[in-house]
């Protein structure tokens, strides 16, 4: 992958932009930023090239698909050695009801933000990702009661370059 390129006032915006609509025309961008439409279409392909842009996906609402339960998970590790996690990571990453997961510092290891239909199938997902594996400490299960807020929008405002 490309060196990540130097964002520029126009990038921000054209960013700002496909963050809150990724289908908005390239045309209604160009204008909106002040560039002709295959100046940002090279951008936005630059912007993909060099991984800036690592996806243009749709959002679902969890719970219109069946999918109601959101459940933050705290995990704990008996040893944080590469070798020790690599198989939890392995199945963490192919685990679909997996919608995110960080390794964190403080108390607890990872943390992982799951969507499921019902706590039966929430008993079935911790039983595939932990069940036989020695180096889970233990695990905590904290059941979101309502979304405040949803998204994976990243501030721009602090990117824009001071000259």
């Amino acid at each position: 992958m490309p060196a990540t390129p130097a964002l520029d006032r126009f990038d921000i915006a054209i960013l700002d932009i496909l963050q809150t609509d990724n289908t908005t025309p390239q045309r209604v961008i160009a204008q909106a930023v002040n560039l002709s439409a295959p100046a940002v279409q090279r951008r936005i392909q630059r912007l993909k090239d060099s991984g800036v842009i690592r996806a243009n996906v749709a959002v679902l609402d969890p719970v219109k698909v069946g999918k109601p339960l959101t459940i933050v998970l705290e995990v704990h590790l008996e040893n944080e050695r590469p070798d020790r996690t690599a198989p939890l990571r392995a199945r963490i990453a192919s685990e679909d009801a997996v919608q995110q997961c960080y390794s964190v510092t403080g108390e607890a290891d990872y943390l992982l933000v799951v969507n499921v239909a019902s706590m039966e199938d929430y008993e079935g997902l911790t039983q595939r990702l932990f069940e036989g594996d020695d180096n889970i400490k233990r695990f905590r299960t904290s059941v979101a009661l309502a979304s405040l807020k949803t998204g994976l929008r990243v501030p721009l405002d602090h990117a824009l370059p001071t000259a």
